[in-house]
């Protein structure tokens, strides 16, 4: 039953921040749910980078989206791994990697296909303070 309860919550290696960082890495499409849920009640900028660990402008942008999560601290930056959460990449269309998709309350109102640093640090400044 605790194993369960664990899953659902996140505890017990179910999602994690990465190590000295903002960017939270969900690995149950549970817990993505249960989070993604919260995040609509919140008028929040949320930034969810649709990757996959063999994906070269993935990792190449990598240490740019972890310098941003510590940039915009008002923004929450969430990774999701293509390959790992198949339904979650289903769910919002992503076709490409990197797919960044800006969410408010739930809805998206941005997307930046490709490993655009720039655009997508611009489409953050726009909209974080919205």
């Amino acid at each position: 039953m605790g194993s369960f309860f664990s899953s659902l919550t996140g505890a017990g290696g179910g999602d994690e921040h990465e190590e000295s960082s903002r960017v939270i890495t969900h690995h149950s499409s549970a817990r993505w749910q249960l989070h993604f849920n919260e995040l609509k009640d919140s008028s929040q900028l949320v930034v969810i980078d649709f990757s996959a660990s063999w994906c070269g402008p993935c990792r190449f942008i990598e240490p740019a989206i972890h310098a941003m999560a510590e940039k915009f601290t008002d923004v929450v930056f969430i990774k999701i791994d293509v390959d790992e959460l198949s339904d979650v990449a289903q769910e919002f269309q992503v076709q490409a990697m990197p797919t960044f998709v800006l969410t408010k309350k739930g809805k998206e109102i941005e997307r930046v296909v490709g490993a655009k640093k720039d655009e997508l640090e611009k489409k953050i400044e726009k909209n974080r303070a919205i």
